[in-house]
């Protein structure tokens, strides 16, 4: 990537409207982050240590707790750093990796949705072959392609971003680099990389969510097809979780990428609660709507109990 730009740093103006906040703002992002990490850690230790839930369902949300680890540690340790009084100032470089990882991230759990909306139509529509359908090898395949995609997407809309020659103002108004913000700042004309960065980040979604619509009709037919209330109840319970976390990951993506009349203040309002209140609430939602990962969960911390009174 050719760095064209004579900026060093730029400057991270926060969340507009919240001067004299920072101490409220601080406690209660930094609570939302530790939930996080905690939810989502364990998530994992519920998986990984129950052979039970070694399933390709539990396979895809066990990158999904991944993703929603790292997705809002792009954004909110720097956050949380200047709301405690620390400096504002960010590098070009951390810049650049802000920008690149909270696409990647976004752009990997997009995919992610729309891989596990899959599954779940491979599993409620054709429960016979499932298994072969969803072979250990195609699970690591559509895993491992959700990664490759959301690189190759944050690639493309990293380089097109820092392409740009920036050498004047250098206040992002933002409490994270992300690309409109950016390209305001640069040198030059960005009407034309706006509308592909535009049609990019807010259409990738669109074309996804697409599929998982097109997904879950396929699903609710064949569970209408089901005859007694009890199979209908349990197929549909195995969804609603997905769904859920589907809504909450996408409404707010469209909402700030589509919107017609764009306002910095509610749009960095709704991508606090996109970055740090969705990746908190997954767990909760996968957790509390889930038998399997509660008896998991009791069962390890029963056997860690009892290990450590033996001992």
């Amino acid at each position: 990537m050719k760095n064209l730009s004579v900026v060093t740093q730029f400057v991270l103006l926060g969340i507009p409207h919240t001067e004299g906040l920072e101490t409220i703002l601080f406690v209660l992002f930094l609570s939302f982050y530790i939930f996080t990490l905690v939810g989502n850690l364990l998530i994992l230790l519920a998986i990984v240590s129950s052979t039970r839930l070694h399933t390709p369902m539990y396979f895809f949300l066990c990158q999904l707790s991944v993703c929603d680890i790292f997705f809002p540690s792009v954004s909110s340790p720097k956050m949380l750093f200047y709301l405690s009084g620390n400096s504002r100032v960010i590098s070009y470089e951390g810049c650049v990796c802000q920008l690149f990882f909270y696409h990647f991230l976004g752009g990997t759990e997009c995919f992610l949705y729309t891989v596990m909306a899959y599954d779940r139509f491979v599993a409620i529509c054709y429960p016979l072959r499932y298994s072969i359908i969803m072979s250990h090898r195609v699970c690591a395949l559509l895993a491992t392609g959700t990664s490759v995609f959301g690189c190759i997407h944050s690639t493309f809309l990293t380089t097109l971003t820092f392409q740009l020659p920036y050498c004047g103002p250098k206040e992002v108004d933002n409490y994270f680099c992300d690309i409109h913000v950016v390209m305001k700042l640069a040198c030059a004309d960005t009407s034309a990389l706006e509308m592909v960065g535009f049609i990019s980040v807010g259409f990738l979604p669109l074309i996804c969510f697409f599929f998982i619509f097109t997904s879950y009709s396929c699903i609710v037919y064949s569970i209408l097809q089901i005859r007694s209330t009890e199979g209908r109840h349990r197929a549909f319970s195995t969804c609603s979780a997905h769904l859920t976390a589907i809504l909450l990951f996408y409404m707010p993506v469209i909402f700030i990428h589509l919107r017609p009349t764009p306002s910095p203040w509610l749009d960095t309002t709704v991508q606090v609660l996109s970055n740090l209140v969705t990746p908190m609430l997954n767990p909760l939602i996968y957790s509390l709507r889930n038998k399997e990962v509660k008896s998991s969960l009791r069962y390890y911390f029963l056997e860690t109990t009892v290990s450590m009174e033996s001992k």
